[in-house]
């Protein structure tokens, strides 16, 4: 069993990229909304929510097939359910935010009450953050 996913040095390897306030756009984050189906200007701009292309676009590089959707909780139809007692780094872990949106992020640690996501859009850039695991709709690892 492998210590964590292939996508998670990829990830690593984005750290940092941010929005660029204004018209001009992060090439990066271009690139990521690329991954998805999103049409129009929503693809050229780095304040379209972009957590799921960051997500798509990391699988991609590594050879396995996203969701190709923006939308954060399209990731929980993808793969299988995880076994939350085996988790490794990597682990796509989906989080409510409101009634209908969502935020998409990458396993990487937790304790008892909150877990640690390496993400994009966490604070407009790649970061890893914290957030509360009562947030927690679904973790899913690949088929």
């Amino acid at each position: 069993m492998p210590e964590e996913y292939p996508w998670m040095d990829i990830a690593r390897s984005k750290m940092g990229q941010a929005e660029i306030p204004g018209p001009p756009a992060n090439p990066d984050i271009v690139e990521f909304l690329y991954s998805t189906t999103l049409d129009g200007p929503d693809k050229e701009r780095d304040e379209t929510p972009w957590c799921s292309a960051f997500v798509n676009w990391c699988l991609e590089q590594v050879g396995y097939q996203g969701t190709d959707s923006a939308w954060a909780r399209s990731w929980l139809a993808w793969g299988q359910e995880a076994d939350w007692n085996n988790l490794l780094p990597g682990a796509i872990v989906v989080l409510r935010r409101g009634e209908n949106s969502g935020h998409v992020g990458f396993f990487v640690g937790s304790d008892d009450q909150s877990i640690t996501l390496l993400g994009g859009n966490q604070g407009d850039r790649v970061c890893e953050a914290s957030f509360p695991q009562s947030r927690i709709l679904g973790i899913r690892i690949p088929a």
